[in-house]
C-alpha cells in the first residue's frame, strides 16, 4: 500500500458518507468487495474489517440494522471487539458483563443512530422508540425495578460514549428518572430520604445544564445551582453537602425548579420517558458542540464516527457511609508505576469526583477508617479493586481508568477504558507490559503516541534553584514536569497569552470541560479543587500540560481579578511556577535544568543510572527496527549534528548555509559582498567566506562520520542580511569604510514588495554566482580533506527554489565545474549528488522533466504549502483558527501536511519523478518532518526520508514506525 495511487483521506466527508450509504445499502459480500478497493480505508480503519463482518453469513438480502444493544448478566448483544457500533463505553460494558464482572445492566444506542440523527435534520431512525422501549421493559425484569415507578423506580444514568475516549467533552445526566412521586418512592425503597432527596437535587441541576442549558452566564460567573446550594448552606450554618438535612435538600430541589422555570419559562419536566429521551438528544447534539469538536480536532478524530448513547441502571454512592464512588487506574497514569492508582469520595456520586467539586481520597485510604464518615472501612471494596485490576489489564492488555461504586457495601464496576496518561507514564507503562509477557514490542511501539515521547525529554526545574525557592501553597501532582508563566483566569485569557507568544498557568477553582481552548493554550494547570482524577488532571495529563489540582490554600476571586496565598496576591500576568511532579507551586519564575535523558544524551549522566533514559532509549530502538523511512535533522552547524545523532538522526536532511554568515564578523563579510557593485569587487569578497565555510563543512562532515548530509545552497533573499536601522547601517557603513549613502542607496535597491516570492534561491545563484560557487567549493575542499583524513562524506548538494528545469541545469553545470576542479587540485574523487528542493507547485507538476538531471528531490513543505494555497505562514495566523473552528480546514496547514491539495503534489512529484528516474531518492525538510499525521502520509507516498528539527527526532522515529505498522496491518487484513 505504501506504493498505491494516492487516495484522498477517509475523514473526507463525502468519501465517509458515501462509505456509510454503502454499509447500509450492500450485503456482505458486496460490502467487502467494496471496502477491498479502498486503500485509505484498508491504512485508517483496518479494525472495521474485523471478525464480525468475517463471521457474517453471505447473505443475499439486506439485514436491518441494530441500533440498540442490552448489556448485563441476563443478556449482553456486543463485545470488545464492537468499539465502531457501541462506541468505547459501550463496546467495553458488553465485554465485561461477558466476563461475569459486576456490571449494573443496561442498554447501548449505537453511533449508527448519531449519524443517522445528523444525516436526516436530527430525526431518529424508524423503530428506535419501540426498541428503547423494549430495552426499558428489559432493565426493568432484570433490576426488579419500573422506570417512573411512585414506589420502586428505576433510575438510569445516561451518558455518551464515542469510539475514542473523550473525556469530559460530551454530556452525561444521573438520576434520571425522579419526579416528586418518585422520590418517595426511592425514599421509602432505600429506607434513606435524606439519600432520595440528594438523588433529586443531582438529578434537576444535571438534567437542566445539560438537557436545558441552565448554566453560567460567562467563565468567571458562578454556577447558578451551585450558587443556591452555597446559599443554602449559608442559611443553614453547614459546612458541606453532606451536612444539609432531607428537608434542606428538598427546598433546594424547589429552589432549582424555580431557577429552571425563571430561565426557561417553562417547568421541569416530570415525565421520566420525556426525560430520558431529552437526556439521549441532548448527548448525540453533545457530538457537535464547541469542546467536542476542538477535541476531535485536536486527537484526529473523525466527525463521521459519531458517539453511541449508554443508558445504564443506576447504583448509588450517597446511600450512606458505607457507599463510595471513585476512580482508580490500573497504572499511575502520571508516571507509569505499576501500582493501584486512584480516588475516592464517601457517600458521593461519581461526577463529585470528576467534576472536581470535592476534593477526594487516595485508594490507600480505603483500607484505613474514614474518621470524617464514622469510621467506615472499605477494605473488602479495596480488595475487589485490586483484584479487577489485574483481570482487566491482563483482559484488555493495557493500563485501565475504571469508575466504581460501592452501595451499602456492595461493589459494582460501572466503566472501563483505556486510561489517558502522560507521555512518559506511557512509555514506561509499554515497556513494562513487554516485560512483563503481557503485550509484544510492536504493540508497545503502536502504542505510544508519537508526540508524546518527547515528554521525556521535557526539562525539570532546576535542583539548586528548588532548594532556594520557597513554595507558596501545595497541591495533588496530576500532570508533572515543570511549568512557569503568567497567571490567567480564563480560557479567552490563555489563549490570548499565547497569541501573544507568552507562557500562560491556567487558574481556576475547578476546569470544566468549556476551558479546553484554555489548557490547550497553556503551558501548565493550577486548580484550588478537585483531585487526581478530576477533569482538569485527566485532560492535562492526556495533552502533556503540567498540572496541579486542589491547591486548597490558593484562593481566586474572579471578581477583583486575584489570585491569593496567604497574605501574597497575585494579579493576571504575574508570574509563577508550578511543579507538576510535587504540586508545589512558588512565586516568580523558577529556572528549569535539562531532563534526565537530556543529561544521558550530553554525557552528563551515566546511562545505567537513569530508568527513564532506558526506556527511551529502548522504545525508541523498538521503533527504529521497524520503520521503513529514514530520520534525518534539520540542523547547520557541528555541534547541532552531534545534539541530532544522539536523538537518532541517521543523517542530515537540511543544512542552510546562510545560517552560518551570522556567526561573529561572517555577517560584515557577507554584507560587503552583497553592498558590492562590480563584479570584481563582488567575488572578492565572496572570496573572504570560502574559509569560514570551508571549516564549517569540515566540522559537519567529521562529525557525521560517512552519514549522509544534504546542503542546501543560498535561498534567502539578499536584503533579509542587511540592516535597515538607520544606526545599524550607519555602523556597517563605518566597518566597511564606505560612505552611508551608498550603503543606504544599496538597501533600498535591494528591498522587495514580494520577498517570499522574489530574487532568492537558484534565481540569486543565476544572477549573483560567485555566491554558490564559492559555498560549492567549499563543500568540496571540505570534503577532500575529510576524506584525506580518513572519514567518508556522503555529499548531496541541493538547489533550492526551482521552478522550470533551466535554471536547475545551469546550477547543475556551476556545480560540476567546481567539483572538477577541486578534485583535479586535491586529486581525490568526492561523491556527490545533485538534486532540488520541490517547494513550488510548477517544480511538482513538472517532476519528470527536473528529474532527468536531479538525483534527489526534497520537499520543502514549507513553502510549497504557502505557495499552493495562497497562505503566508507569517499572516494566515490572523483568519487561520476562524478556518478551523467552521470546518474550512481540519487543521493548521502548516503544522499538519495538507494531503488532499498540498499532498497531491507531493504524490504527483514522487510518481512523475521516479518514472524518469526509478531510483530518485525522495525526502522532506520542511517542518511536516516531525509532525506524525503528516510523516503516515509520507510513508504512503513512498518517501525514502523524512527529516525534522533536532528536538523532533524522537517523535520522527517513532511516527515512522507506527506508520509501517499500520500499513503492515492493513496489508494483512485486505487479505484476509
Amino acid at each position: 500500500l505504501k506504493q498505491t495511487s494516492p487516495v484522498q483521506h477517509t475523514r473526507d466527508r463525502t468519501t465517509a458518507t458515501a462509505l456509510s450509504s454503502t454499509m447500509r445499502a450492500t450485503t456482505t459480500t458486496t460490502l467487502l468487495a467494496a471496502l477491498a478497493t479502498s486503500s485509505a480505508f484498508l491504512v485508517h480503519h483496518p479494525a472495521r474489517l474485523a471478525s464480525p463482518l468475517r463471521a457474517a453469513p453471505a447473505a443475499t438480502t439486506t439485514r436491518e440494522p441494530r441500533f440498540v444493544f442490552d448489556f448485563g448478566a441476563d443478556a449482553t448483544h456486543g463485545d470488545g471487539a464492537m468499539k465502531a457500533e457501541l462506541g468505547g463505553k459501550g463496546a467495553n460494558l458488553a465485554e465485561m458483563a461477558r466476563l461475569g464482572l459486576p456490571v449494573p445492566p443496561g442498554f447501548t444506542l449505537s453511533t449508527a443512530v448519531c449519524r443517522h440523527y445528523y444525516a436526516h435534520g436530527e430525526r431518529y431512525p424508524e423503530g428506535l422508540r419501540d426498541a428503547v422501549e423494549a430495552s426499558v421493559r428489559r432493565l426493568e425484569r432484570a433490576t426488579g425495578k419500573r422506570f417512573g415507578d411512585a414506589s420502586n423506580p428505576l433510575l438510569v444514568s445516561v451518558r455518551s460514549g464515542a469510539r475514542e475516549s473523550m473525556p469530559g467533552m460530551m454530556d452525561t445526566v444521573l438520576n434520571l428518572g425522579l419526579n416528586d412521586d418518585a422520590v418517595r418512592g426511592l425514599a421509602e425503597a432505600a429506607h434513606d430520604e435524606r439519600f432520595a432527596a440528594d438523588c433529586y437535587r443531582r438529578f434537576v441541576a444535571m438534567y437542566a445544564d445539560v438537557v436545558l442549558g441552565v448554566r453560567a452566564a460567562t467563565e468567571t460567573a458562578p454556577d447558578p445551582f451551585e450558587a443556591a446550594l452555597d446559599e443554602l448552606k449559608e442559611e443553614v450554618g453547614a459546612r458541606s453537602d453532606v451536612d444539609l438535612s432531607a428537608d434542606h435538600l428538598h427546598d433546594l430541589v424547589r429552589r432549582y425548579k424555580a431557577i429552571v422555570r425563571d430561565r426557561t419559562g417553562r417547568a421541569f419536566p416530570d415525565d421520566p420517558s420525556e426525560q430520558l429521551w431529552g437526556a439521549i438528544g441532548a448527548v448525540f447534539g453533545s457530538w457537535m458542540n464547541d469542546r467536542a469538536k476542538v477535541y476531535r480536532r485536536k486527537y484526529d478524530i473523525p466527525c463521521d464516527w459519531g458517539t453511541a448513547v449508554n443508558v445504564q441502571a443506576m447504583v448509588f454512592g450517597n446511600l450512606g457511609d458505607d457507599s463510595a464512588t471513585g476512580v482508580a487506574f490500573t497504572r499511575n497514569p502520571a508516571t507509569g508505576a505499576n501500582e493501584l492508582y486512584g480516588e475516592f469520595l464517601v457517600n458521593a456520586q461519581g461526577e463529585d469526583v470528576v467534576a472536581g467539586v470535592r476534593t477526594p481520597h487516595p485508594l490507600r485510604d480505603m483500607l484505613q477508617p474514614v474518621a470524617a464518615h464514622n469510621g467506615a472501612s472499605f477494605e473488602h471494596a479495596y480488595a475487589q479493586l485490586e483484584q479487577l485490576r489485574h483481570t482487566l489489564e491482563h483482559h484488555f492488555k493495557d493500563m485501565q481508568d475504571v469508575e466504581f461504586t460501592v452501595e451499602r457495601g456492595r461493589f459494582y464496576v460501572l466503566q472501563t477504558r483505556n486510561g489517558k496518561r502522560t507521555g512518559l507514564a506511557a512509555a514506561r507503562i509499554a515497556y513494562e507490559l513487554v516485560e512483563e509477557g503481557v503485550i509484544d514490542a510492536t504493540t508497545a511501539v503502536a502504542r505510544v503516541p508519537a508526540d508524546s515521547i518527547s515528554a521525556l525529554l521535557a526539562p525539570a526545574f532546576d535542583e539548586a534553584a528548588l532548594k532556594a525557592a520557597t513554595p507558596l501553597a501545595r497541591g495533588l501532582p496530576a500532570g508533572p514536569g515543570a511549568a512557569t508563566g503568567h497567571v490567567v483566569f480564563t480560557a479567552r485569557a490563555a489563549e490570548a497569552m499565547a497569541r501573544k507568544g507568552k507562557r500562560a498557568i491556567l487558574c481556576r477553582v475547578e476546569t470544566t470541560p468549556e476551558d479546553l481552548r484554555g489548557m490547550i493554550s497553556s503551558a501548565g494547570i493550577l486548580t484550588t479543587r478537585g483531585g487526581v482524577s478530576s477533569h482538569a488532571a485527566l485532560v492535562a495529563r492526556q495533552m502533556q500540560k503540567v498540572c496541579v489540582c486542589g491547591a486548597s490554600e490558593v484562593h481566586i476571586d474572579f471578581e477583583k481579578g486575584l489570585l491569593r496565598v496567604g497574605d501574597r496576591g497575585f494579579r493576571e500576568g504575574d508570574a509563577i511556577s508550578i511543579d507538576g511532579s510535587t504540586g508545589h507551586v512558588y512565586a516568580g519564575a523558577v529556572p528549569t535544568a535539562p531532563s534526565e535523558v537530556d543529561q544521558v544524551l550530553r554525557g552528563e549522566r551515566a546511562a545505567a543510572d537513569s530508568y527513564t533514559y532506558c526506556i527511551f532509549d529502548t522504545i525508541t530502538r523498538w521503533a527504529d527496527e521497524r520503520r521503513d523511512l529514514s530520520v534525518r535533522a534539520n540542523v547547520d552547524t557541528p555541534d547541532q549534528v552531534r545534539t541530532a545523532l544522539a536523538l537518532g538522526a541517521e543523517g542530515v536532511g537540511l543544512c542552510r548555509t546562510e545560517h552560518m554568515f551570522f556567526e561573529g564578523d561572517r555577517i560584515d563579510v557577507f554584507r560587503e559582498a552583497i553592498l558590492a557593485v562590480e563584479k570584481s569587487d563582488r567575488v572578492a569578497a565572496a572570496e573572504k567566506l570560502l574559509p569560514f565555510q570551508r571549516a564549517d563543512f569540515h566540522g559537519m562532515f567529521t562529525a557525521l562520520g560517512g552519514r549522509p548530509i544534504t546542503v542546501r545552497l543560498l535561498d534567502p533573499p539578499l536584503h533579509e542580511f542587511l540592516p535597515h536601522e538607520t544606526s545599524a547601517k550607519l555602523a556597517l557603513a563605518e566597518t566597511l569604510g564606505i560612505d552611508f549613502a551608498t550603503v543606504n542607496d544599496r538597501v533600498s535597491s535591494l528591498r522587495e514588495v514580494n520577498p517570499m516570492l522574489g530574487h532568492r534561491g537558484c534565481r540569486l545563484a543565476i544572477s549573483r554566482p560567485e555566491i554558490p560557487r564559492v559555498q560549492v567549493r567549499a563543500l568540496f575542499e571540505a570534503a577532500a580533506q575529510t576524506i584525506a583524513e580518513g572519514v567518508a562524506v556522503d555529499l548531496e548538494i541541493m538547489v533550492p527554489f526551482v521552478a522550470f528545469k533551466a535554471e536547475f541545469d545551469e546550477e547543475v553545470r556551476l556545480i560540476h565545474d567546481v567539483a572538477a576542479r577541486v578534485g583535479e587540485e586535491h586529486d581525490v574523487r568526492v561523491p556527490y549528488r545533485v538534486g532540488t528542493m520541490i517547494e513550488l507547485p510548477r517544480a511538482a507538476l513538472t517532476a519528470d522533466a527536473i528529474a532527468e538531471s536531479a538525483e534527489f528531490f526534497s520537499f520543502g513543505t514549507n513553502d510549497l504549502t504557502q505557495t499552493a494555497l495562497g497562505l503566508s505562514r507569517d499572516d494566515a495566523g490572523t483568519f487561520l483558527a476562524t478556518y478551523v473552528d467552521r470546518d474550512i480546514v481540519q487543521q493548521n496547514p502548516f503544522a499538519t501536511i495538507d494531503q488532499v491539495g498540498v499532498g497531491a503534489l507531493v504524490r504527483t512529484a514522487c510518481a512523475k519523478g521516479r518514472a524518469t528516474r526509478p531510483d530518485l531518492k525522495l525526502g522532506i525538510c520542511g517542518e511536516h518532518g516531525g509532525d506524525p499525521a503528516s510523516v503516515d502520509f509520507f510513508h504512503r507516498a513512498g518517501l525514502d526520508y523524512v527529516s525534522c528539527s533536532a528536538p523532533r527526532l524522537p517523535v520522527a522515529r517513532l511516527a515512522a514506525a507506527q506508520a509501517a505498522i499500520r500499513a503492515q496491518a492493513a496489508i494483512r487484513a485486505a487479505e484476509e
